[in-house]
């Protein structure tokens, strides 16, 4: 049985993929996890009993705990980001922190220890910045063009991976993806945000005109797709994921409104993000042709199993706004976060 070093595993999607992992039952996870605003231990307190699973809290940025940990694994799937566009704009310090050095130590102490098989470096569409409506989707051979501070983070951290396959044949593989969604997704984003509020009875803040358009995954299909890459993925390559489904942001909106029976009255139009990007959209094809995979979930399905996640989970998402979801780790680790 292999075991997996998983970073930033307690936020959304690092959560969702470990519960994919250990559900395989071919996989043991050490889940490293600085417990900052958006890493969340509830996510995964059903494994809190698993012999498979193991919790570590500390930093990626710690080269003295990471190389310890390194040396006990045969492959790595890097999540740990900072990844909240609005945030990065207020500061951009702490993106560059995470995003950027943290990934430099991951990527030294993986070559160090000279075990560990596979890099897996998580990293997201904005990379390549802003399409316009009729330009074809991203490819993975498009230059990087960020437009906020968290993007250019990313896009600096895929640059030091890329580097390090490069300079010392490191293991490593990129995959980019577009807008996840589903279960345990931290409520600051544009799903989760609009389907509680619409829960509450409260406005619904749409940037701009709202015709911002992403390319919309479901969780569950983005871990399957990491999976493949993890088991079959070439090294040094990078690969495209998406769900095939561009939506403008008052489409997603109108959506929920209509699954919940709410009226459009609550949409309230607010000043645009700074240095908002338009349109994203994913070409696939490759990691269609070179591992087969491609979604399996509709957005029609998916958003609806996701508003209804939301609604039979209401004290996971309170605790999280009352912020009272902190003490779950001094609860059961006897530390204040």
């Amino acid at each position: 049985m292999k075991k997996l070093l998983v970073t930033g595993g307690c936020g959304f999607i690092g959560s969702n993929f470990i519960h994919h992992l250990i559900s395989t039952g071919n996989y043991e996870v050490i889940n490293l996890d600085a417990l900052t605003y958006a890493g969340n231990l509830e996510n995964l307190a059903d494994l809190e009993d698993n012999s498979g699973y193991s919790f570590v809290r500390g930093r990626i940025e710690d080269e003295e705990l990471v190389s310890a940990i390194m040396k006990k694994v045969d492959a790595v799937v890097h999540f740990a980001a900072e990844s909240h566009v609005d945030r990065s704009i207020h500061d951009a310090s702490p993106f560059i922190t995470t995003n950027v050095m943290g990934t430099q130590v991951l990527l030294d102490c993986f070559r160090r220890a000279d075990r560990p098989e596979k890099f897996i470096h998580i990293s997201t569409d904005e990379v390549y910045g802003s399409l316009g409506p009729d330009e074809p989707p991203f490819r993975e051979e498009d230059p990087l063009r960020p437009n906020s501070p968290y993007a250019a983070s990313k896009a600096s951290s895929d640059l030091l991976v890329r580097a390090s396959w490069k300079t010392y044949g490191t293991p490593v593989i990129i995959t980019r993806c577009s807008n996840n969604y589903g279960p345990y997704q931290f409520p600051e984003k544009l799903i989760p945000l609009m389907s509680i509020n619409v829960m509450e009875g409260r406005k619904l803040p749409l940037y701009g005109d709202g015709q911002n358009v992403r390319d919309w995954i479901h969780v569950s299909d983005h871990c399957e797709a990491i999976m493949q890459v993890l088991e079959r993925g070439k090294p040094g390559e990078i690969y495209n994921l998406g769900g095939n489904c561009e939506m403008s942001n008052l489409q997603v909106i109108r959506t929920i409104l209509g699954f919940l029976g709410s009226s459009e009255s609550l949409i309230e139009y607010v000043d645009d993000r700074l240095g908002h990007d338009r349109r994203y959209a994913m070409d696939i094809s490759k990691v269609g042709n070179c591992l087969g995979w491609s979604p399996s979930i509709s957005f029609e399905q998916g958003i609806q199993d996701t508003i209804r996640w939301y609604e039979a989970n209401r004290p996971w998402w309170e605790r999280i706004l009352s912020g009272a979801y902190k003490g779950y780790y001094l609860q059961h680790y006897g530390e204040q976060i």
